[in-house]
C-alpha cells in the first residue's frame, strides 16, 4: 500500500510535470527556433480557409483575396526577385563597361604622355639632317626683309 501511494502521490505527477516540461518547454522553444516568418505567412491561408468553411463567422472576399496572395507568395517572391536580379545585372553591366572604358582612357593618356616627354631627343618622324637654306641672292637683300617688304635705307 505504501508503494501505490508513493507512486501515485509522488512518482506520477512528476512524470506528467516532467511530459508537460518536454512538450511546452523544450519542444515549443525547438519549434520556435525552426518557424520562420515564410512558414507563418504560409500558415495564415490556413487559417482564413478553416474560418471561411466555419460558417458561423462572415469573412469579406477583400480577406480572402489576402489569403490567396499569400497563398502564391512564393511565385511573387521569385518574380520581385527576378526583377531584382535583371536590374544588379544591368547595373554591373553598365559598371563593367565603365571601368573597361576608363582603362583605355588611362591607357591612352599614358601614350599621350610619353609622346610629349622632353627626354626624348626626337621624333621619329623627324628628318635626321638638317635642311639648306639655298644662297641669298644679292635680290633678297635688296627686299630688306624675308616678309618681302621693301627696305628703308
Amino acid at each position: 500500500m505504501k508503494q501505490w501511494w508513493r507512486r501515485w502521490t509522488y512518482e506520477v505527477p512528476l512524470a506528467i510535470g516532467d511530459a508537460l516540461w518536454e512538450v511546452l518547454v523544450v519542444q515549443l522553444a525547438a519549434l520556435l527556433d525552426r518557424l520562420t516568418v515564410r512558414k507563418v505567412i504560409a500558415f495564415v491561408p490556413v487559417v482564413i480557409i478553416v474560418l471561411a468553411y466555419y460558417h458561423r463567422i462572415p469573412i469579406p472576399p477583400e480577406l480572402m483575396l489576402v489569403g490567396d496572395f499569400l497563398a502564391y507568395i512564393d511565385i511573387f517572391s521569385v518574380l520581385i526577385l527576378m526583377g531584382v536580379l535583371s536590374r544588379i545585372s544591368t547595373i554591373l553591366f553598365v559598371v563593367k563597361q565603365a571601368t573597361t572604358r576608363m582603362a583605355a582612357f588611362a591607357g591612352s593618356i599614358t601614350a599621350r604622355m610619353q609622346r610629349l616627354d622632353i627626354r626624348h631627343r626626337r621624333q621619329r618622324s623627324a628628318p635626321t639632317q638638317p635642311r639648306r637654306r639655298p644662297d641669298r641672292s644679292d635680290d633678297d637683300r635688296a627686299y630688306g626683309s624675308v616678309w618681302g617688304q621693301p627696305a628703308l635705307a
